[in-house]
Parts: C-alpha cells; sequence; structure tokens
C-alpha cells in the first residue's frame, strides 16, 4: 500500500512540472548550450547539471501555472486529472514545491555556470508564471507573450555555455544564442495554435482566448500558422550567418522549414482536426531535426 501511494505520489509530481514538456525545454537548453562559442568539449557533468538547472526552473514555472489555474484546469477534460486540480494534492504544497525548485534551479544555474544565464532563468519563470498564465483568459495575444519565456531556453543555455549573449571575444558568433531564441521564437505559433485548435473546446469551456480568431478554429486562425511558419526561412538562415554552423544544417534546416510552411498550408486548404493534428506532431519533429542538424554541424 504505502508503495502504491509513493508511486501515485511520484506521478503527481511528474504531472505537476509537465515532464514531457519540461524534457522538451530542457533539450533545447542543452542544445544551446553545447552550441555556445566556448563549449569546446563535451563536459558531462555540465551537461548533467544545466539539465537539472532547467528542468528545476521549467518544473517551477509549471507548477505555477497549475496552482494559479487550478478551477481552470478542473473544467477541462485534458486537465482535470491534474494532481491539484484534482484535489489529490494541496496549494500549498504545491506552492512550496514550486519556491523550492524554483530557488533551487536559479542557484544551480549561477553557481555552476554563471549569474547571466541565472538572471534570464528567473525571468523567463517569472514572465511564464505570472505574466502570460493570467494572460490568457484577457487576450489571445497571451501566445505573443508567452513565446517570449518559451523561447528563452535557448538564450539560457547558451549563455550558460557562453558566459554573453552580444558581441564580445567571439564576435558575432555571441549572437547565435538570439539565432536559436529567434527560431524557437517562430516555432512555437504554428504548434502551440495547432494543440489551441484540438483543444478549442475545453479551452473555450475554461474561458481561455489562444487561438487569434475570436470565433476560434477559423481560416484566419490558420493563416496565421502559415504566415509564422513562413517567417522561419529567414530566421532559419541566422545560425549560419552569425557563424555558429555550417552550410549543411542550413539547407536541413531550409527544408524543414518549407515542411513546416506546407504542412500550415495544408491546415489552410483542409481545415480539419487531422492536418492540425499534423501540424501538432509535424513540429516536435522539426525542433528535433533542426537542433540535431545544427548541433552535428557546429564550427
Amino acid at each position: 500500500m504505502q508503495q502504491n501511494q509513493k508511486g501515485g505520489k511520484i506521478r503527481d509530481y511528474l504531472l505537476l512540472v509537465k515532464f514531457s514538456l519540461t524534457i522538451m525545454v530542457v533539450f533545447s537548453a542543452v542544445v544551446s548550450y553545447l552550441l555556445a562559442p566556448r563549449v569546446v568539449a563535451y563536459d558531462v557533468t555540465s551537461i548533467i547539471l544545466l539539465f537539472v538547472a532547467g528542468f528545476l526552473v521549467t518544473g517551477s514555472a509549471n507548477a505555477i501555472n497549475q496552482v494559479t489555474e487550478k478551477e481552470s484546469d478542473a473544467l477541462m477534460k485534458r486537465t482535470a486529472s491534474r494532481p491539484i486540480a484534482s484535489g489529490r494534492m494541496s496549494v500549498r504544497e504545491g506552492w512550496i514545491f514550486a519556491v523550492v525548485t524554483g530557488i533551487a534551479g536559479v542557484l544551480l544555474m549561477g553557481y555552476w555556470f554563471n549569474w547571466l544565464a541565472a538572471s534570464l532563468s528567473l525571468f523567463s519563470l517569472f514572465l511564464y508564471a505570472f505574466i502570460y498564465t493570467p494572460l490568457k483568459k484577457v487576450n489571445s495575444i497571451s501566445v505573443l507573450v508567452g513565446a517570449f519565456p518559451g523561447a528563452l531556453p535557448c538564450l539560457i543555455g547558451f549563455a550558460a555555455g557562453n558566459d554573453a549573449i552580444f558581441m564580445a571575444e567571439n564576435g558575432y558568433k555571441d549572437l547565435g544564442g538570439w539565432a536559436l531564441f529567434a527560431i524557437q521564437f517562430f516555432w512555437q505559433f504554428p504548434h502551440f495554435w495547432a494543440i489551441a485548435w484540438l483543444a478549442h473546446k475545453d479551452y473555450e469551456t475554461a474561458g481561455f482566448r489562444l487561438l487569434p480568431s475570436e470565433k476560434g478554429p477559423t481560416r484566419y486562425s490558420a493563416i496565421q500558422s502559415v504566415i509564422y511558419s513562413t517567417l522561419l526561412i529567414p530566421v532559419g538562415f541566422i545560425p549560419y550567418l552569425v557563424g555558429i554552423t555550417g552550410l549543411v544544417s542550413l539547407v536541413i534546416v531550409l527544408i524543414a522549414n518549407l515542411g513546416m510552411v506546407w504542412l500550415s498550408a495544408r491546415l489552410y486548404q483542409k481545415m480539419e482536426r487531422g492536418a492540425a493534428r499534423g501540424v501538432m506532431f509535424g513540429s516536435y519533429i522539426y525542433l528535433l531535426v533542426v537542433f540535431f542538424a545544427l548541433l552535428a554541424d557546429k564550427t
């Protein structure tokens, strides 16, 4: 019985930090760290500690999100089973967990890496938990606001490895963090709008306004995905132009960007849930392909 209770508590904490989402966020931070000019050799200890620090900070932000959205989560089928929304975990426990993990993650980032990365981590946590989260019920501009903390892990990881995000001893290469930030920033719009398209009824029930059109899944929402997917094409040139990656990855990124445009255009043409699901899953594959290509082709 005690083992079952312990296992259930662990599962609840994994749900509280949104484990899959947090892993994806930390993945982009670690790859960005490895792409930093000053990282010339892979230090397993540093990679693990960056993973842990990023996991703690992101998990803290997600825990605060669930604490503050307890009532809204309880109204939606996809989130009603979350530990705080379902009542399996108290709001107090959620806050304690969020504060402890947030402080631990920021301090670890600052102590082992540098305080630039730690400051960016703290800013990202604040922006996600206290600006983006309450804004979701006010206006769909929340997606734009949320794209900033969503892309900041790239800048955080790069800063952790480089201790600089503006031109210094490495010249334009020190701007590489912004190049990675830009890719993940624009990627989020078709990705998140595809999720919002599929979960529109749930979001509407909870009072969230996340799609570009107030009328929900419309052609206007679909064309916005096409526009932001298209913007990824010029953005994809930036890592090559600042000199952190080579020509091979540029070609791969360009092909991946064209794939995202095609998936979004298909959604506009078909206006079906299946097409929206294609954009969502395609965007996951896109991010993996692009970041691994950039890492493999680091200059």
